[in-house]
């Protein structure tokens, strides 16, 4: 199939969001690492005054995530530096900027936003809500279609803004129901579905993909704007089916 169309884009709403939820759940990879993770920092190692206890949580989270966190020794060593045992428990939002704000040498500071709400939210995942691009390109693709709050791009970037926005995002989809964790993992999924450019096929690596439509495509849904190209097939979806055909080898996942 050579000629690109379009697909439509979901409104979010519980059914939505329920459907990437038990999605979730069937990845093994993703639960097993979660489950890890979550050994990790509540039970082997809870708080953050040893550097060798720090630098496992740091570099497991990196390995985990990639959040491309190159030299995870200076990060473990600043966070030792700050203290951030009290302000984690008091869910303090300020820690975020406190950690990402890194000097790597004298002349050298890096922003590691998304890796800061990683290593909080994997502390507290109720007070503190991961950004990371995926989640970004679906904010951001709302905001535009339905306005749903006030921030412009960039804001994205102040965790301030970031919650709120987030805040704003359930209350105008009806989604309070649900924790911060649930939606991180509902917008993370959704994102790499239908805004990730570089998903590659697992099997031969690929970036030749199909999107997956179950049934005939709508000519409303044609009109929608989004670019990957359409695998027709003939049955209901479901959580268990797969979203991406590879034009190379035919593998589905």
């Amino acid at each position: 199939m050579d000629e690109i169309k379009k697909i439509p884009i979901p409104t979010p709403g519980e059914k939505e969001l329920q459907k990437y939820l038990n999605t979730w759940e069937s990845l093994e990879n993703y639960v097993a690492q979660e489950k890890a993770l979550n050994n990790l920092f509540f039970k082997v190692y809870p708080n953050n005054t040893n550097i060798h206890e720090v630098l496992i949580k740091v570099s497991t989270l990196n390995d985990f995530y990639s959040t491309n966190i190159f030299s995870p020794y200076i990060i473990a060593k600043h966070i030792i530096t700050l203290n951030i045992d009290k302000k984690l428990k008091e869910g303090d939002i300020s820690l975020v900027e406190d950690i990402a704000n890194v000097s790597m040498s004298k002349d050298k500071k890096i922003y590691f936003y998304s890796f800061a709400t990683k290593y909080c939210s994997h502390h507290q995942p109720s007070r503190y809500p991961i950004y990371d691009s995926c989640v970004d390109e679906v904010l951001w693709h709302y905001k535009k279609e339905n306005n749903y709050s006030t921030f412009k791009r960039k804001d994205l970037k102040n965790y301030n803004i970031f919650n709120k926005t987030l805040k704003d995002f359930k209350d105008f989809y009806n989604l309070n129901n649900y924790s911060l964790k649930e939606i991180d993992k509902y917008l993370w999924q959704f994102g790499k579905d239908y805004f990730n450019k570089n998903i590659k096929c697992p099997v031969c690596s690929s970036s030749k993909r199909e999107k997956i439509i179950y049934g005939m495509p709508t000519e409303e849904s044609l009109k929608q704007d989004q670019t990957t190209p359409l695998h027709q097939v003939n049955f209901n979806q479901d959580s268990k089916h797969p979203i991406y055909h590879c034009q190379n080898c035919g593998y589905k996942w």
